[in-house]
């Protein structure tokens, strides 16, 4: 089940001279797992021109490889 989160406040300190405020971020999405995984021990990922494989151990540990 997806989960909402609220987002960080901004600091409110002045900024040094030369330096920008930081910006608030946006909401972290997450995810179960078990839904990524949808009952496999592994998935492929692609981001841009890239493949990673995301493998879920034996000893129920997530690993992420190139």
């Amino acid at each position: 089940m997806l989960s909402s989160c609220e987002p960080a406040t901004p600091v409110q300190d002045a900024p040094a001279l030369g330096h920008e405020q930081p910006r608030a971020t946006a909401p972290t999405v997450e995810l179960d797992s078990l839904r990524l995984l949808q009952g496999q021990r592994e998935v492929r990922i692609r981001h841009g021109n890239e493949w990673y494989r995301l493998r879920h151990t034996r000893n129920d540990k997530l690993i992420l490889t190139k």
